[in-house]
């Protein structure tokens, strides 16, 4: 089987192109100078730039002469890992029996995305275990930036060391955090989030927090600025074990970002002579503090209360969207339609850059057959942004507002737009299934505060590395309907009218529509996807989402083409309606003034 790179089709192998949309799946064009090269090839003939894709490989047991599936052609050394080239990069391995070594990287995926490598492959060569990698050597090591960097935000600091906690809570149960006190595997992706080269296998003996503390100390020590008293008393704290707990820690840290924000960094808050790197021990664990360690192989409980959350506040970095709108494959006519506005402005200074953003974003799916559903679907958008646009113009007098319309505003420019379709089916005396209407939803965005509002089967799904993909709505119609009475899903949508919308805009008055309305604070980098049900009918998300969402949240891919990848998803595998999408790309970074 290969994988289509541009649409995800899986094609047989012995194809050249895609089936689906004609890709080549033999040769692609040099980033440099165009000229075709070969997908197994590592250098473009032309122009020598490096076109292969590149792999990490890890062995359990260290050889000078590796000699391995012949798939991957070994290029060079790189510390404990070796670069390799895939030369069959379309062709997923399929892992049946992963070695003892590879478990982790399975079981922790959900509960650590992105900040783990891909696991690709895995295999066991007689008495040795041999994973392959996602490559990150291209990462910046988190010391080296420590070290470049001018100036860095206390706050971002303390951010990145609260991650490392609920990092080394997660990796405890199966003793890898060795993997986070050796300072080359601490990374940072394109958007300066803290991830891991690798998983460092256990070592006896086991590290303690006091190791943590030690290589926190290591890393301050990279930094040529000003640095809080408060942060270096806490880690003096750590390494004679005066913290001994996970909570204790976090609760000395917001303490700090409290503390030391507040007191805006006062001449008794600050160490302005930190010591040198020599002056600090390693950050390796003494033999003398080993003690008998039991290996516990445990699956975190995904949804315990108890999973770590981040607590420090947050800002807006960047804000993207994209929307498309397609037929599909069978219908002779396009009834849904999406709008998008924005207003962002830039706030930006030598040490922090952040935007304060406003955006409207509405997608509807219209009914009535032709000059009827997308008629409906126009009046609702444009009903919809008359209102929204009038409403943020008036709130402090034109400039960016204060706040998010409430509750009982949006629903009320819901009931407008429903009010404007309903009197036009009255006007021509529309009746029966000749009543147009339409679904909506909807996404109103200040900053890092969110509003959603729905009525009918056009979803919302929310995507973060933590939670990974949720369905953010529910479904108005009757299947739905009868499983919040009780009754059990194979039952509720077992009826011959599960399907058919409770509510919809448009076919009758006010009383009958009576919109879901929620709020949500934008506390950690996400995409938000507004879809139809041409995307999202037969689960088509939930089945391809680390496919075609997961990489929509790094900085790198391009959101339209992204968007563009969903609408030819949906047309391979369901075409049957209309296919709309929006997706909004929201970055936050934590926020130095909120504390002050």
């Amino acid at each position: 089987m290969l994988v289509c790179p541009q649409c995800q089709f899986e094609n047989p192998e012995d194809h050249k192109f895609c089936q689906s949309c004609g890709t080549s799946l033999f040769e692609k064009p040099c980033s440099n100078c165009g000229d075709l090269v070969d997908w197994s090839a590592y250098k473009c003939s032309n122009c020598g730039t490096i076109t292969g894709t590149i792999r990490s490989l890890w062995m359990s047991k260290p050889s000078d002469a590796l000699q391995i599936d012949p798939r991957y052609q070994v290029l060079e050394s790189s510390g404990a890992l070796w670069q390799v080239l895939d030369r069959e990069p379309l062709k997923p391995a399929i892992i049946d029996t992963p070695p003892d070594s590879a478990v982790p990287y399975l079981e922790l995926e959900p509960y650590l995305l992105q900040i783990l490598p891909l696991l690709l492959n895995a295999w066991q060569d007689e008495d040795r275990e041999i994973l392959i990698l996602e490559d990150r050597s291209n990462f910046t090591i988190l010391s080296d930036f420590l070290k470049t960097s001018k100036s860095i935000p206390l706050l971002q600091i303390l951010h990145w060391f609260y991650e490392m906690i609920d990092i080394w809570e997660v990796l405890e149960p199966y003793n890898l955090c060795h993997s986070l006190i050796e300072s080359r595997n601490l990374r940072l992706d394109e958007d300066q989030l803290l991830c891991l080269e690798r998983l460092i296998p256990h070592q006896t003996p086991a590290p303690t927090l006091k190791n943590l503390g030690t290589i926190w100390q290591n890393l301050l020590a990279q930094l040529s600025q000003t640095q809080s008293a408060s942060l270096h008393v806490l880690i003096a704290d750590l390494r004679s074990e005066s913290v001994s707990t996970l909570d204790e820690l976090r609760s000395q840290l917001k303490a700090i970002a409290h503390d030391d924000t507040q007191s805006d960094f006062t001449d008794s808050e600050i160490m302005s002579d930190p010591q040198s790197p020599e002056d600090f021990p390693s950050a390796s664990i003494p033999e003398s503090s080993a003690e008998e360690v039991v290996t516990v192989i445990a699956e975190p409980d995904h949804d315990s209360d108890d999973m770590p959350t981040i607590v420090l506040p947050m800002q807006l970095f960047s804000l993207e969207d994209a929307g498309r709108t397609d037929i599909g494959r069978q219908r002779d006519h396009n009834e849904d339609c999406f709008g998008i506005d924005t207003q962002i402005d830039k706030v930006q200074s030598p040490s922090n850059r952040v935007i304060q953003a406003r955006g409207l974003y509405v997608l509807c799916d219209g009914m009535g057959g032709h000059a009827g559903g997308e008629v409906a679907s126009q009046m609702a958008l444009d009903t919809l942004r008359t209102y929204f646009r009038q409403y943020w113009r008036d709130m402090d007098g034109g400039i960016h507002p204060a706040k998010l319309p409430s509750a009982d505003v949006i629903r009320s420019a819901i009931q407008q737009a429903n009010k404007a379709i309903y009197n036009v089916n009255q006007e021509g005396l529309r009746s029966g299934s000749g009543r147009m209407g339409t679904t909506l939803v909807m996404v109103l965005i200040h900053d890092t505060e969110a509003a959603i509002a729905h009525v009918g089967d056009s979803r919302l799904y929310r995507y973060t590395r933590k939670h990974g993909l949720e369905q953010v709505t529910l479904d108005h119609e009757v299947g739905q309907r009868e499983i919040l009475r009780g009754v059990e899903p194979d039952i509720a949508y077992g009826r011959p009218d599960a399907y058919q919308l409770t509510q919809a805009l448009g076919p009758r008055d006010e009383y009958f529509v009576n919109p879901d309305v929620q709020f949500f604070e934008i506390n950690e980098d996400m995409v938000l996807l507004l879809a139809s049900d041409g995307l999202t009918d037969n689960d088509l998300l939930e089945t391809y989402w680390q496919s075609h969402v997961d990489p929509m949240l790094s900085s790198q891919n391009n959101l339209d083409q992204s968007v563009s990848n969903l609408i030819d998803l949906a047309n391979q595998y369901n075409g049957h309606d209309n296919i709309t999408a929006i997706a909004i790309r929201a970055k936050v970074r934590p926020n130095l003034d909120q504390l002050k």
